[in-house]
């Protein structure tokens, strides 16, 4: 008996997880996620591309 509670104790985390992944997909709330991550990386690009401008200005000055 505690053999069996033990075992689908376990498993029960992994089907858990295999439905969100489904969950994700199915209410279209995936391209949500990939938006926000395209947001960010857009948003670190452009800040990284003004400061590589400001450093080569001062350098520039010396």
């Amino acid at each position: 008996m505690k053999n069996l509670f033990l075992t689908l104790t376990a498993t029960a985390p992994i089907s858990l997880l295999a439905q969100s992944k489904n969950f994700m997909y199915s209410e279209g709330k995936i391209y949500v996620v990939i938006a926000v991550i395209a947001v960010i990386f857009l948003g670190l690009a452009g800040y990284l591309y003004r400061m590589d401008r400001k450093i080569s200005a001062l350098e520039n000055e010396k």
